[in-house]
């Protein structure tokens, strides 16, 4: 019979009738009947798996409106799962041609209940033979005793599901059994429902409710499409077992307990269900976007977050969107506003453009005086710190660094994170323990308890309206992937007590804690996740809690996108921190951590906060667009803060406490609104947080214990490393087109400012207005900046020395206050050189000084002092050093040189030698001469293959 002979759409509605065997009998007739059995798929073969009683919906319970890929394919998956049970292989044959010859016995078909051939289970049970399938009739079946399952046997409820009720307490003590299609009920006399302590047992669309199940190793279990209704599953030990598309509401406890290192002593079920595992495995592709909502969830998150929003970044005339916060790579849902984008945008572009930097250098000059200013110019571009000036001067953001970061802070997918990191790639693919998959947790206290070395793995499920979604502690290991965790009432996720394992792809949010709580010597891997719009911050690590953060989408959060503190010390690398109602990344009593390589922007407060013992490294990140200061250092806050680009932040690119230690080196601090780096004098109390930064959270656990568990080991190799600093340091940092001074100092404690460049700046360059310890400014170019290049307020002290302060719109410096100005450049300022006023007591010795229109060294009021060895070079008002005006008695000036120039070859020959200042060998600062100053660069360094004592490998360079 020719498939051709009839219209294909009449031989499917011929074929719609055939049942289950004769489909499979014509896919055998040819390829052209095979073809169009497959073709049934969306009609037959949807009718066949929906319609068999012992499963459900391939997608239930998260997804059962969303069709599967091939409804054919599920019901054969459906089929062979529902045959595991009876691939028991414990009957050794003598031979193999003998089987040939065995008389296989028949499965007999026993009733049980009301009508049928027996009146309980028990008694039926006492009847059957291996493999028979024991019917209970609808009904309530209820067993006054413990129930002991002696042979495997299949026990199916007729009907739909709910007609059949069991109350008993079964004990399993064969080598397999199969139970399908019953409501389970606990007897009067104990809350068991199921145990096993060696055999597997099968569990197809069952409902338990108010018991629970107990499967110890080397016993194992399947469970499919059931429900569990204030009902639990404690697994012991167990080698591997599969939860698949169950639903768990209401419970008191946890649903779900994995106690005990896996079993190597596995069950003969366990190499098929590992089979099984591997062809269901849910796959690695990339999620589809509709799956993970994100900006869009119900409830505070989107009414107070609103539109997910963009930054962009305008170097010069050309602008290009960070891949860290564009619109389709970062976000998805950034479409969902676009006339709120381009508005926002175009606000940003004006913004921008108020800050270009062509106008903080063009405005220094006008037209009509560029040639008599280019009579008396002395050439200073040749200084060691001019390719540093040379980037900032031509692209006015070190435009070659700024794409470089955009390029290496790309967000990396999980594919790309398991193909280059070897221990996560092992981890995503083990199977032990228990494999949870496409299940949903729901409306109880705690979804998964994992302790004691347990070992589960979680595969897309949902876990929503929780007190916690997983709990992990005891040496044990959780691997997650692809979960959606929300609206817990506590933490999302939750590991301590040196708890691992892999957390990656999963949607975190709207959580009332933190999403992920690391605490207590904890050391996961966080890869790739989505964590966002939580009541409180993003990720908490905490007492010694450890783990590398990578790859992740942190943002919308109430407090901090990652919260450090009490001795926590993670490596957060790669992750993309914004839109934070509060800081990008906190890190406070005397955390730590290396935070590398992450794009933290438009964050309501600081984007790294660091107080109170804070002690991380700081090192390559991109802090931009920040409603607040870019970093913020509190007091008794330290770290290193190393090769960041800190740009256009509403606030201070960076604002410390003058009681902090920090290391600022070697950054990128430019387009803030106010100053670039500002050092206060005012004291943090305990409770004086930022709004929403700190406090909130209940870490009194980790206060009293914060002592007997820190690991000594870890802290000696940290001291060593990390020598006490008593003087906080600014050092090569470019410092430029900031709106308010570059430099911006308040301090009641000495500083060190050391070989930046400090360059066109809305106000002055260095301003400190208060110092009562030494501040040392050393080795830097300060140029073009809109004011003067150094500001010294009275009763200040400071020790200007090596520096070169050119092209100033004011004077060169100003000082009222005492100290030392020596070997310095002050050069091209379109006022003085040098201004001493009130009561200034300053030592002013070997500077070379000239000023484009005023006098070089202006003395005024009781200013007194010592003004020798200088050289000043004579400018166009023909004025060169002004004497008379101090009264003081004590101001002595000597031995001072005055040049004047008669060729042009003259002045190009001024500043050779020595040449322009500063002077800095081989790009490294000088060491300052004082002898409580100090220079220290901490290099942190991730060892291939792990690291030493699980924690971070420091080195220092004194």
């Amino acid at each position: 019979m020719e498939v051709g002979s009839l219209p294909v759409e009449l031989w499917r509605l011929i074929l719609s009738y055939l049942h289950l065997p004769d489909l499979g009998r014509c896919s055998l007739v040819c390829r052209a009947w095979y073809e169009l059995i497959l073709s049934l798929d969306k009609t037959r073969w949807r009718q066949l798996c929906l319609g068999c009683l012992e499963h459900r919906h391939p997608n239930w319970p998260n997804k059962p409106g969303v069709e599967p890929q091939s409804w054919r394919e599920a019901f054969k998956q459906h089929y062979l799962a529902s045959k595991t049970w009876i691939k028991n292989t414990q009957d050794l044959e003598s031979s193999n041609c003998l089987s040939l010859f065995r008389r296989r016995k028949g499965r007999r078909r026993l009733c049980v209940g009301a009508g049928g051939e027996f009146g309980s289970l028990r008694a039926a049970l006492a009847a059957a033979s291996p493999y028979d399938r024991l019917v209970l009739l609808p009904g309530v079946h209820e067993e006054q005793g413990e129930v002991l399952l002696k042979v495997p046997v299949e026990v199916v409820g007729q009907g739909k599901l709910g007609d059949v009720a069991l109350l008993a307490s079964i004990d399993q003590h064969c080598p397999t059994a199969r139970l399908c299609n019953m409501v389970f009920m606990p007897a009067r006399f104990t809350s068991v429902l199921y145990k096993t302590t060696s055999g597997y047992v099968q569990f197809d669309n069952c409902n338990f409710e108010s018991g629970q199940l107990q499967i110890h190793a080397p016993g194992t279990c399947q469970v499919k499409f059931c429900t569990f209704s204030q009902s639990s599953i404690h697994l012991r030990s167990v080698a591997l077992c599969i939860l698949e598309n169950c639903e768990f509401t209401g419970s008191e406890s946890a649903s779900v307990t994995v106690e005990g290192c896996p079993s190597s002593d596995c069950n003969w079920a366990c190499k098929h269900l590992a089979v099984l595992a591997k062809s269901c495995a849910v796959s690695m592709q990339e999620p589809d976007p509709a799956s993970c909502p994100m900006a869009r969830q119900v409830g505070w998150g989107k009414s107070l977050l609103g539109p997910v929003r963009t930054c962009k970044i305008v170097v010069e005339e050309q602008s290009s969107f960070l891949s860290a916060v564009g619109a389709q790579a970062l976000l998805g849902s950034a479409q969902e506003d676009t006339e709120f984008g381009d508005n926002l945008q175009a606000a940003k572009e004006e913004e921008y453009l108020a800050l270009d930097s062509n106008s903080s250098d063009s405005d220094l000059h006008s037209d009509d005086e560029e040639d008599v200013q280019a009579a008396y110019k002395l050439p200073y571009q040749a200084h060691s710190l001019s390719p540093m000036l040379a980037d900032v001067t031509h692209s006015r953001l070190q435009s070659n660094r700024l794409h470089a970061l955009q390029r290496d802070l790309k967000l990396k997918s999980l594919q790309q994170e398991l193909q280059q990191d070897k221990e996560a790639q092992s981890l995503a693919s083990s199977l032990q323990g228990c494999i949870i998959r496409q299940c949903l947790f729901r409306d109880g206290k705690g979804g998964i308890f994992i302790y004691s070395r347990g070992q589960a793995k979680l595969e897309g499920s949902i876990f929503r309206d929780l007190t916690y979604a997983v709990r992990c502690i005891q040496n044990s290991k959780v691997i997650m992937l692809r979960n959606d965790i929300h609206h817990c009432k506590a933490s999302g996720i939750f590991l301590r007590l040196s708890a691992g394992g892999l957390i990656a792809d999963n949607n975190i949010h709207s959580n009332c804690e933190a999403g992920v709580d690391i605490r207590k010597g904890a050391n996961p891997l966080v890869l790739c996740n989505k964590i966002h719009s939580g009541l409180r911050s993003g990720i908490v690590v905490v007492g010694n809690g450890k783990g590398i953060i990578r790859s992740n989408q942190i943002y919308g959060n109430k407090e901090a996108g990652i919260y450090i503190l009490y001795n926590g010390n993670p490596a957060v690398s790669g992750n993309h921190i914004f839109q934070g109602l509060a800081a990008g990344i906190a890190v406070n009593e005397n955390g730590r951590g290396q935070i590398t390589g992450n794009v933290i922007c438009e964050n309501q407060w600081g984007g790294a906060d660091i107080r109170h013992g804070g002690d991380p490294i700081l090192r390559n990140n991109l802090i931009s667009c920040g409603y607040s200061d870019g970093v913020v250092v509190g007091e008794s806050g330290k770290g290193l803060i190393e090769g960041n680009a800190i740009y256009g932040n509403k606030g201070c690119g960076v604002w410390m406490v003058s009681s902090s230690l920090p290391h600022l080196i070697n950054n990128q601090i430019s387009h803030n609104s106010i100053y670039g780096v500002a050092v206060f004098c005012r004291k943090d109390h305990a409770g004086d947080y930022l709004p929403g930064q700190g406090g909130g959270e209940n870490f009194q656990e980790e206060r009293e214990g914060a002592g007997g568990e820190n690991d000594p080991d870890s802290e000696e190799e940290y001291l060593a490393a990390r020598h006490p600093i008593s003087v906080a340091l600014v050092e090569l940092n470019s410092i430029n087109h900031n709106g308010a001074a570059g430099l911006h100092v308040k301090s009641s404690e000495a500083l060190n400012i050391i070989a930046n460049v400090i360059h066109a700046n809305r106000d002055g360059g260095v301003a400190v207005l208060q110092s009562s310890q030494l501040t040392r400014i050393a080795d830097n170019s300060i140029s073009c900046n809109s004011r003067g290049g150094v500001l010294v307020e009275a009763e200040c002290q400071v020790e200007l020395r090596g520096n070169g302060i050119y092209e100033n719109s004011s004077h060169g410096i100003v000082s009222k206050g005492e100290g030392v100005i020596m070997e310095n450049d002050i050069i091209g300022n379109h006022r003085c050189g040098l201004q001493l006023l009130q009561a200034a007591d300053m030592k002013v010795t070997k500077n070379r000084i000239q000023s484009f229109r005023d006098y070089g060294i202006a003395l005024f009021d009781e200013a007194k002092g010592l003004v020798q060895e200088n050289l000043i070079f004579q400018g166009r008002s023909k004025k060169s050093i002004l004497r008379p005006v101090s009264n003081a008695q004590d101001c002595i000036i000597q031995n001072n040189m005055l040049l004047t120039f008669k060729k042009r070859f003259d002045m190009e020959c001024m500043l050779t030698n020595p040449p322009a200042r500063p002077h800095i060998e081989r790009g490294a600062p000088r060491s300052c001469t004082a002898a409580d100053s100090q220079r220290v660069s901490s290099i942190t360094t991730r060892v291939d293959g792990g690291c030493h004592n699980h924690g971070s490998i420091f080195c220092t360079i004194l």
